[in-house]
């Protein structure tokens, strides 16, 4: 399941983000890809030693944490590996899967990526994020603050920069719920039975959907 959060960041945290990098080391973001991703990433990583980081990075999972959508269709145990990246003239992704062990030796699974926006669309060519299906391909390249979350087992890439410069923020999510088609399952169930909800209130349909859930939730989640 692929879906996007419009406005995940305020203009606000926009801003405060988009500042401090304006301001920040960058490092070569080959030093943060695996062996064979060395092959076709090239762009830039706000530095982990840099002392914005940290700040940012909270900032970031703090907007994930507070987004329902977020939370239902995500079912987050741990938001993990966060990257700032920067792409300019000539800059890309090329065609890869994410590791699905991250974290070194604290071995955190990789089951949703996601990418946060933080510059507008118009401030460069080029740079579409591109999701492969089995049969097609999507390209992405959404609004400042929109964030899409995407299943890490895709191949996927991010296309050349032409002009401009291309600003987004990175990371990955190890899920209380690890079988991707069991966190769809629960996602179309809660909308469901908030749906109910909001129509009748408390009702006994509401409650016996309110039982399945939770004893999905206790078989699922690990």
């Amino acid at each position: 399941m692929i879906f996007k959060i419009p406005d995940l960041l305020t203009p606000e945290e926009l801003a405060q983000i988009t500042d401090q990098l304006a301001l920040s080391e960058f490092i070569d973001g080959k030093l943060t890809a695996g062996w064979h991703a060395k092959l076709v990433k090239n762009n830039q990583q706000l530095s982990r030693q840099d002392s914005t980081y940290d700040a940012l990075k909270g900032l970031l999972q703090k907007a994930l944490e507070r987004n329902p959508l977020f939370q239902v269709a995500a079912r987050p145990k741990i938001v993990h590996s966060v990257l700032f990246s920067r792409y300019t003239d000539g800059m890309a992704y090329g065609r890869h899967t994410d590791n699905a062990l991250m974290g070194g030796s604290s071995f955190l699974r990789s089951d949703l990526s996601f990418t946060v926006f933080l510059n507008p669309p118009g401030a460069y060519e080029g740079g579409d994020l591109v999701i492969e299906s089995a049969d097609s391909e999507t390209a992405y390249k959404l609004e400042a603050g929109t964030a899409i979350i995407y299943p890490s087992t895709t191949l996927h890439r991010v296309d050349p920069v032409t002009s401009g410069e291309r600003l987004v923020a990175v990371g990955w999510v190890q899920s209380l719920v690890r079988d991707a088609s069991q966190r769809e399952l629960l996602f179309d169930l809660e909308t469901v039975r908030r749906s109910l909800f909001a129509q009748g209130g408390k009702t006994d349909e509401f409650d016996l959907l309110s039982k399945s859930v939770a004893n999905l939730l206790r078989q699922w989640v690990e």
